[in-house]
């Protein structure tokens, strides 16, 4: 499974075969059929159609759309494994439909990523996701025998953006619609961009594989790439400047990597990609579904739900959120990330509990399932809630202040003191994202014992006394910071952390090779490029050694610090190679020169007069 994510961090579960042996069910209970469906335009998309032999009685049918392959190919090569929930759907006689996107795979026509929408279309020329999906749906309807005129749409990730663009100017038949960890808003919070700061890892593992260009339809449309070490801080150390991933390895080839590199703020290229202005006037029902430890897309599930809540009075419209890394609830037998156990098998309940019922309620017209409007799962605490709405009303807001001598507290400073802490950030040496030795990206860095980063002089480290009663945090958490830095530019990275008491015994899991005791588990961390403190869109320079507020969003948690725990804050300038090297200089980063890299001072100021703070919600 790590393995699968590490090759295709964006990669739709369920749209390859990869699980147990399921090929005698297919074959027996279904007709595979391959079409090319075609648009407006008069391009063709490949669309592979799994049609029940069961006559008995019409059949919904559910579509993924996908840039990740439909495969196998042939009429006669049918799927020979399929994940859990897959696998319920066919045992369920669904119509399932898997088309490859414009541009990919077997499909014609030119691939654009994240297609902007078009909202005034004006003749047939005028094509995006919403009308490849409707063009699709509208054949389907017609040609495919059997089906009950009622169609779902689902994916993950990159698929899940399809599934947004399916809900947006819907065909009349699609009913429901579930984007989950859905690409929503680039350079914002989504996979390649948090806060504007570049996740190099995650998008040249994923460029230097994906997007080339393609002459013809094609059964093979990924790229293999071997990086010659099995150590990726080491690799992307003697990547050096973000420039030579173009100059060494795509060669200009690789249109949106270049586009990457041209847009280093917020323009009117990243306002055509973004979809929440969009997500107005829904006439289908929409399940929205993230993982807390999808460091991909939570920004994307989040923020998809509260734009569909604000826009849409009257729509069915439900959001998921379990303890899940990117994708994972579409696994088998999920109980736990890394050495953390979450105590139940966490797919089922998703398949079994949630996305099911919600399919066959509005496709199939049987009983409303007991749905909640946020059905979400506490970390730390280990149990779902069902809940009238996220975050939950019985909340408040409370202060979490960084203290004096390392100390962190629901209590202001006191008056007078030291003012300040400080660290020195080296690019040549930057902070290490994970403790693993990992080519690619790691999605256990999530819950990963931060122990390793707390001992650097870089890092910043303020924690609580040992908690005398449980704290609960439920939603979105705002970092305020007075600060300084001795350049004219700096990243901000902040971690909150739930540390394990010292006599906590080894997990069963893992007998001997994790120590919980004195475990530093990540319950959230994020950055913010500093030069983008107050707009995306019109960066500006620190003037060195000058006091400036600093404040940014993390994104939602859901998650109980238990009695006897202590809350940590830890606060660094690198965190590599998850986010790319920031110079310490106020300049466009896609374009600098060696020179350009120097070492700087930062300042976190805590005191009565300049306090610095987390803005949490408490739940009651």
């Amino acid at each position: 499974m790590r393995k699968l994510i590490k090759l295709f961090p964006l990669f739709l579960l369920v749209s390859i075969p990869m699980f147990g042996q399921d090929s005698v069910l297919v074959r027996t209970h279904y007709t595979k059929h391959e079409y090319r469906i075609v648009m407006r335009d008069g391009i063709e998309l490949f669309t592979v159609v799994y049609v029940p032999r069961d006559t008995t009685e019409l059949h919904p049918i559910m579509l993924t759309r996908t840039p990740y392959s439909v495969g196998p190919y042939g009429p006669d090569e049918y799927y020979r494994r399929l994940s859990n929930l897959q696998r319920k759907y066919f045992q369920r006689n669904y119509i399932m439909a898997y088309q490859d996107v414009r541009g990919r795979f077997m499909s014609g026509g030119e691939f654009v990523n994240v297609r902007a929408y078009i909202p005034n279309k004006k003749s047939s020329r005028d094509i995006d996701e919403t009308t490849d999906t409707y063009d699709t749906i509208e054949w389907l309807i017609k040609n495919i025998p059997g089906n009950n005129g009622r169609v779902g749409v689902k994916g993950i990730s990159y698929p899940g953006f399809y599934s947004t663009m399916a809900t947006i100017d819907a065909h009349p038949a699609v009913k429901a619609t579930s984007p989950q960890a859905p690409v929503s808003k680039w350079m914002a919070g989504d996979d390649f961009f948090h806060n504007g700061a570049f996740l190099v890892s995650h998008a040249f593992d994923f460029y230097v594989r994906f997007g080339w260009p393609r002459p013809k339809p094609t059964t093979t449309d990924f790229r293999q790439f071997n990086p010659g070490t099995p150590d990726g801080y080491q690799f992307y150390m003697d990547l050096g400047l973000l420039s030579n991933a173009n100059k060494l390895y795509m060669k200009d080839s690789v249109a949106f990597w270049n586009d990457m590199m041209k847009h280093g703020k917020w323009d009117a290229f990243w306002e055509a990609r973004d979809v929440f202005p969009h997500v107005k006037n829904l006439k289908p029902a929409t399940l929205v579904v993230g993982g807390w430890f999808d460091a991909e897309n939570l920004y994307g599930a989040l923020n998809l739900y509260q734009n569909i809540e604000q826009k849409n009075r009257n729509n069915q419209n439900m959001l998921v959120m379990g303890p899940w890394a990117h994708g994972w609830w579409a696994a088998n037998d999920v109980d736990s990330l890394g050495p953390i156990k979450f105590g139940m098998n966490l797919s089922d309940f998703f398949a079994d509990t949630l996305e099911l019922p919600f399919f066959e309620h509005y496709l199939r017209e049987k009983e409303r399932p007991e749905l909640a409007e946020a059905t979400v799962f506490e970390t730390g605490s280990n149990r779902w809630h069902r809940l009238d709405s996220w975050p939950p009303k019985n909340a408040h807001v409370r202060n979490l202040y960084l203290r004096e001598n390392g100390a962190l507290s629901f209590s202001m400073p006191d008056p007078g003191g030291s003012e300040f802490d400080e660290y020195l950030n080296d690019p040549a040496k930057p902070v290490p994202y994970t403790n693993e030795i990992t080519t690619w990206y790691n999605a256990a860095f999530m819950v990963e014992d931060q122990r390793f980063a707390s001992r650097r002089p870089d890092v910043l480290v303020y924690e609580t006394d040992p908690l005398q009663q449980e704290v609960t945090i439920a939603g979105p958490m705002t970092v305020d910071l007075i600060v300084s830095t001795s350049g004219s530019d700096c990243d901000w990275i902040v971690k909150l952390i739930d540390v394990f008491p010292d006599d906590t015994p080894e997990p069963a899991s893992v007998p001997g090779k994790v120590k919980f005791g004195g475990y530093q588990m990540l319950v959230r961390g994020d950055v913010l490029r500093g030069k983008f403190r107050n707009s995306l869109a019109n960066p500006e320079s620190f003037i060195p050694d000058t006091l400036t507020k600093v404040s940014f969003i993390l994104q939602d948690a859901f998650h109980t610090f238990k009695k006897g725990h202590r809350i940590m804050v830890q606060i660094q300038s690198s965190w590599f190679p998850l986010i790319d090297r920031n110079p310490g200089k106020f300049l466009d980063i896609y374009s600098a020169r060696e020179s350009d890299y120097q070492r700087t001072r930062q300042r976190i100021y805590r005191t009565s007069a300049n306090p610095s703070f987390l803005r949490l919600i408490i739940l009651e």
